[in-house]
């Protein structure tokens, strides 16, 4: 954008009474590549939380909006009168995003109906759709063209198609588009649908005049999710001209590298990607063409991965910064609120494409509560929302307001607090639901002619129950969370079962109506460090960030956090350390806090025990990722990581070792196949930086190789020998300045003083992978240890004389 949103600000509750909802509007055609289904909104009734509590907030503020203010410079760009105050901020009658705020407002409207069934919302939602009828049908006599509709005039699509400098008309079209869109489906306002219709027309129209190249370029200024609306209003209406449409908005320079799985977002702005891939997951539903999921997950992959912060948000001054670079992304301007808006409705759809990956709803819990959540102020009577979530030491949040904000994550706000029922549960088509957070709400099964209702003080308290009114044959698919190590599952009072964390747990039955389920949800405190600094981490419990609690202090550098010293209070999810309160941060408002900290003490980076989870028990929160069919087998100690030699492997996080001048790797390993160039460990970025610990090289030696130069600029340590097949072995490497020690059997084999090479920033960190196309590994790895220091000889030794 030519106008950065950053540049421009510098110069009842929903449980409501029931009514009898209008049909909900019938697809034309139904999604492909699904394997989960959502209720509708009116099928979910909020009971009492933080999140009814938002929720009633923004829905004060929904009824106290001005239509007339708000549709204002709608009127006056097609020559309608208008007496009412203009609004100010983004809003203004001279700034060019004016009109998107109406489009949050009519999704928003549109979803506050669904969730109460308060009539209220439906009627000044219709109200606006009436106006902007009207406003539609002025477009001719504007002088703008058939179908045009919006508070600025035609000649900004203009300047956008030669390239001139305007801020992001398209972005704004699709808010009022996708506003419409709910209307009509939520609202089951026809006219909605009518209006929309037109404006598609219009897009297309526009878009079929301009060459490919020309459409193309016109891509490179933000356009919100256009591809996104168009591709849904296709599904609704079966008119394949709104496919054509969407695809017109497919946008090569972001989508190719994301085909190939290629991190290319550093310095791309943030929020004006998301809803592109967004669109794509869409297109996929749409057309089951697998090239559009994949950039969708790969995004995702991507995003959650190496570019996001521990409440869940990302960006810093709303744009991506390099692959892994967290610690050193601290700012004011951290964690744009429309970006984690649009990651949750990305990752929705991703949870719909493919329920298994329990990750999808592990993150959309870490955004809810850390990011969405954290981002209202609760002093507020009308629900004010952050811009940015300050993540810098000292930070302090700020709000909007009335009539004189209107900033993007003011709409979206708008929005996201509007919808909290919708991915709470989620049914596979037949006989299974997916309970997928734990959040006080009653679930209307109407095709099973039950209902669930689930009461907790989540996540005040890790447990939660639920109730079955009604009877019959179903499942119950419960989210397990990674953090939940310890779960048990009990039904009727009777312990059934004690499922492993990071996975769903299925509770099938008959069901007898007044049947319950317990589920106890251990919350341990963790802490979570970031990719690019091990000692810079985030306190967690269970999957809620605290805030360290600094009053008016303005803070000028990460404040120290002695781990030991961390001691709970009697109030829930908080704790002290040092004289300082920590408490859950989507309760802290008001006062200056750090959400990160210097951490003193071990600089064990990662420990990996591989007990039947891929759990990360230094505390540092760096969970693992088994793929391609690795499992569990009988360890050293315990059980370890079984790897098949084919297919399998284990992925960490990025960033583990990223800079360090000093460092460790121990584990210990049943070579069950020697072969050659299989790998231990291997964390790179390709194969051109990488570190590396191989049983037999070409050589018919063990070897650790480090380089930032390709294969041709490795620094090794040869082993005299390869190691063994058929038995434990503990292997470790150090490196301490230019000194690496590599020790088997906690003995010292071989060194060398010339490793000077740097680890990279290791986005690709590998337990039985290598970099290039060598042999996967076959056989057990256990205890995996990562450290930011070099290992003293005695401390190796140590770990190879306590077996573990």
């Amino acid at each position: 954008m030519s106008l950065t949103r950053r540049t421009f600000l510098a110069g009842s509750a929903a449980v409501g009474a029931a009514v009898v909802f209008p049909a909900p509007a019938v697809a034309a055609r139904p999604d492909t590549g699904v394997a989960a289904f959502a209720f509708p909104l009116s099928a979910v009734r909020l009971l009492t939380s933080p999140f009814t509590a938002n929720a009633g907030r923004t829905q004060s503020y929904l009824q106290f909006l001005d239509v007339d203010r708000m549709l204002h410079t709608f009127r006056l760009n097609v020559g309608l009168g208008s007496t009412a105050t203009a609004c100010g901020g983004w809003e203004s009658p001279t700034t060019e995003l004016r009109g998107h705020s109406t489009g949050h407002l009519l999704t928003a409207l549109a979803q506050a109906y669904a969730s109460t069934g308060d009539t209220a919302y439906q009627t000044k939602g219709n109200q606006i759709v009436t106006v902007l009828a009207q406003c539609q049908a002025r477009a001719s006599a504007a002088g703008f063209n058939t179908g045009y509709l919006s508070a600025f005039p035609e000649s900004f699509i203009d300047r956008v198609e030669q390239r001139q400098s305007v801020w992001a008309p398209y972005y704004t079209l699709h808010k009022i588009m996708a506003g419409l869109l709910d209307m009509h489906l939520l609202a089951g306002s026809a006219q909605a649908l009518t209006v929309l219709v037109g404006m598609a027309a219009w897009v297309k129209f526009r878009n079929d005049r301009l060459t490919l190249t020309q459409r193309q370029n016109m891509l490179d200024t933000e356009f919100g999710g256009m591809n996104e609306v168009l591709t849904n209003l296709y599904q609704v209406t079966g008119d394949a001209t709104h496919l054509a449409a969407a695809q017109q908005f497919d946008h090569a320079e972001v989508f190719d590298p994301l085909a190939s799985n290629q991190d290319a977002l550093n310095n791309y702005h943030a929020n004006t990607q998301i809803p592109k891939v967004l669109g794509a997951i869409r297109e996929f539903h749409a057309t089951g063409t697998t090239r559009y999921r994949d950039i969708a997950v790969n995004f995702w992959d991507i995003v959650t991965r190496h570019h996001t912060y521990a409440i869940g948000g990302n960006s810093n001054g709303e744009y991506f910064k390099a692959a892994d670079r967290i610690a050193s992304e601290l700012s004011d301007t951290t964690a744009e609120c429309c970006n984690s808006y649009n990651m949750l409705k990305l990752t929705r759809q991703l949870f719909l494409t493919d329920p298994s990956r329990i990750e999808y709803m592990d993150f959309y819990e870490r955004a809810l509560y850390n990011h969405i959540l954290a981002s209202q102020d609760p002093s507020s009577a009308h629900g004010f929302q952050c811009y940015y979530v300050p993540l810098r030491a000292g930070g302090i949040k700020t709000y909007s307001n009335d009539y004189n904000s209107f900033v993007c994550c003011h709409g979206t706000g708008m929005e996201s607090n509007t919808k909290y029922g919708e991915s709470i549960y989620f049914h596979d088509g037949a006989s299974t639901l997916y309970v997928n957070l734990f959040i006080p709400s009653v679930l209307t099964w109407s095709a099973r002619s039950v209902t669930i209702r689930q009461d907790t003080s989540f996540p005040e308290a890790g447990s939660t129950r639920l109730t079955v009114t009604g009877a019959g044959a179903f499942s119950l698919r419960i989210r397990i969370p990674a953090w939940a190590a310890g779960t048990q599952i009990r039904v009727n009072g009777a312990v059934f079962s004690s499922p492993a964390a990071g996975a769903y747990a299925t509770v099938s039955r008959t069901w007898v109506s007044g049947d319950v389920v317990d589920v106890t949800l251990p919350m341990a405190l963790t802490r979570e460090a970031t990719n690019d600094n091990a000692s810079v981490q985030a306190v967690k419990v269970g999957p809620i960030v605290l805030g360290g609690l600094f009053g008016t202090s303005n803070l000028t550098a990460l404040p120290v956090l002695d781990p030991a010293s961390l001691a709970p209070t009697a109030t829930p999810l908080q704790y002290t350390a040092g004289g300082v309160v920590l408490a859950p941060f989507y309760k802290v408002h008001g006062q200056r806090y750090s959400v990160y900290w210097s951490i003193g003490g071990s600089t064990l980076v990662a420990h990996y025990p591989f007990d039947g989870s891929v759990a990360d028990a230094s505390g540092n929160g760096r969970t693992a990722t088994l793929v391609g069919g690795a499992a569990y087998v009988s360890g050293r100690s315990g059980q370890a990581l079984d790897l098949n030699g084919s297919t399998a492997y284990a992925s960490m996080p990025g960033g583990l070792l990223a800079g360090a001048t000093n460092f460790s790797v121990a584990l210990w390993a049943r070579i069950d196949t020697v072969t050659t160039w299989s790998r231990l460990f291997d964390l790179g970025t390709g194969t051109g930086a990488y570190l590396f610990l191989t049983p037999r090289s070409s050589a018919g030696t063990a070897r650790f190789a480090i380089t930032t130069a390709g294969s041709g600029g490795e620094q090794r340590i040869d082993a005299p020998a390869a190691l063994p097949a058929g038995v434990w072995t503990h292997v470790a490497v150090t490196r301490s300045g230019g000194l690496g020690v590599l020790y088997v059997n906690g003995a010292e084999v071989a060194r060398n003083a010339a490793l000077t090479a740097t680890p990279a920033s290791t986005t690709q960190n590998w337990l039985g992978r290598s970099q290039y196309a060598d042999p996967y590994l076959d056989g057990a790895l256990d205890n995996v240890r990562l450290y930011h220091r070099a290992l003293s000889a005695a401390e190796v030794a140590g770990l190879y004389t306590s077996g573990t």
